[in-house]
């Protein structure tokens, strides 16, 4: 019986409703919707569930067009203090890089193209001279991600050889990337030495064999061992592969380019150091601390490079045209000295403290419900500087104050266009103004308005 109460195809795309939705989007689309939410309506029926409404099912209908309509990543308003968020997507773009990948991927470029002698031409011309300057590196190589850029390294320098790699070294990172995976991708033997909290270069040594291929040295970037520990330095691997003709690869990771140390925080590894110590080769992101795109930048020995380029996973993974674009803008504010000024990272991790208390109080006068500015920690994020934290203010909304409590706040604010992100602690909503980007504000504290009721 419940099933005759099913309405039928062409009386449900007969409705206003969706004959609306038919006039913006192909009708064929629409259709196989309305036969997909009528089907699935059925299969309720048959799990002794009652039968739909007809305004039941139009509404399905267009909720699914709602949802599949939504650009998607959707633009955030970071006010969570964490600077590099993975789940946010990492290091926002400056205005000038942003303007370049418009600009690349609005109309044709001279991407493989040289405009002298008019041939065809290397993507990576430019980015060659502007790694040069900035790091020191003799020649570089860009793909998509530093993961790619460590398979391209072992797959080309170490396939079917063994990698010495501390055991305190072969770690997993975030989504369940681990480097003996990689390894094993790129055809390479892992051969780890020394403990996970002590390793000396007598291990490597001890280790070497005919068939060892590449020494291997990956930063810990998201994880502190503390106490009893020892490590090999950079420099005494590059001595020993250096004597043993054995290349070492440096994976830095989050690719700092400016010291860390400067703004009270730990010394990050930087390329730089890396290139100066004689490292074969040094991999590092461009989408965490350097503050560009996502990328994997290879940087060291020009006839390393070189090896690299001509491998054939250098095609499948190298950087698409806008990344391009906007990380040689990026890498030009470093050459500029503005990267403080420019990179919305830099300026996150240097912004003055009065400053960011004054924005919070100015957040604080505009609603109506329980509040206090309170002393909070900025955490960098994105796997880089595990621990370390900046002192910062943070505007706190007491939960009991507002409708529904913290949680019913949280997702008021998630639910605000754009979506405002925050934390909870003790039962308080906290925002910190660190990061969220100066011509969001005013975004914010409308959204505030709204949602701390």
């Amino acid at each position: 019986m419940q099933y005759r109460n099913l309405p039928n195809v062409n009386s449900v795309l007969e409705n206003d409703a969706i004959q609306e939705i038919v006039s913006v989007y192909k009708r064929e689309w629409i259709l196989e919707l309305v036969r997909e939410t009528i089907d699935q309506a059925r299969k309720s029926i048959a799990e002794g569930n009652e039968c739909p409404t007809v305004l039941d099912i139009i509404e399905t209908i267009k909720s699914k067009v709602a949802f599949l309509s939504v650009q998607a990543p959707r633009q955030v308003i970071n006010a969570t203090g964490v600077i590099i968020h993975t789940n946010l997507g990492r290091s926002p773009l400056s205005h000038q890089a942003t303007e370049a990948a418009v600009a690349a991927s609005a109309g044709y470029s001279d991407l493989e193209f040289d405009l002298a002698n008019g041939k065809r031409g290397s993507r990576q011309y430019h980015l060659q001279f502007l790694l040069r300057e900035i790091t020191g590196a003799e020649a570089s190589l860009v793909v998509n991600n530093n993961a790619s850029a460590l398979l391209l390294g072992l797959s080309a320098l170490s396939n079917g050889k063994e990698v010495i790699v501390s055991r305190g070294e072969a770690v997993e990172i975030g989504g369940g990337f681990r480097v003996p995976e990689v390894m094993e991708q790129s055809g390479a033997v892992l051969r780890d030495v020394g403990t996970t909290n002590r390793t000396y270069v007598r291990d490597y040594a001890n280790a070497m064999c005919a068939e060892t291929g590449v020494f291997l040295k990956a930063h810990a970037s998201n994880f502190k061992v503390e106490g009893f520990t020892a490590e090999v330095s950079i420099s005494e691997l590059v001595d020993l592969g250096r004597v043993n003709d054995i290349p070492v690869i440096h994976d830095v990771g989050s690719g700092a380019l400016l010291d860390t140390a400067k703004y009270g925080l730990a010394h990050e590894p930087m390329p730089q150091e890396s290139i100066t110590s004689g490292a074969g080769l040094v991999m590092f992101s461009g989408d965490k601390l350097l503050g560009g795109p996502q990328s994997g930048i290879i940087s060291g020995d020009r006839l390393l490079v070189e090896k690299l380029s001509r491998h054939p996973l250098a095609r499948a993974i190298r950087i698409d045209k806008m990344s391009l674009a906007s990380l040689t803008a990026t890498l030009m504010h470093y050459l500029k000295g503005e990267a403080e000024s420019e990179i919305p990272i830099w300026k996150m991790i240097s912004a003055d403290q009065d400053q960011i208390r004054f924005r919070a109080q100015k957040w604080q006068n505009c609603v109506q419900v329980n509040t206090e500015i309170v002393p909070s920690k900025s955490a960098v994020g994105g796997g880089s500087l595990p621990g370390e934290t900046l002192n910062s203010w943070s505007l706190a909304i007491d939960g009991e104050s507002v409708l529904g409590g913290a949680e019913s706040l949280m997702t008021r604010l998630r639910e605000n266009v754009p979506p405002i992100i925050a934390r909870i602690e003790d039962d308080k909503v906290i925002l910190d103004p660190r990061t969220v980007m100066d011509n969001e504000e005013d975004t914010l504290i409308d959204g505030l308005r709204r949602c701390a009721i």
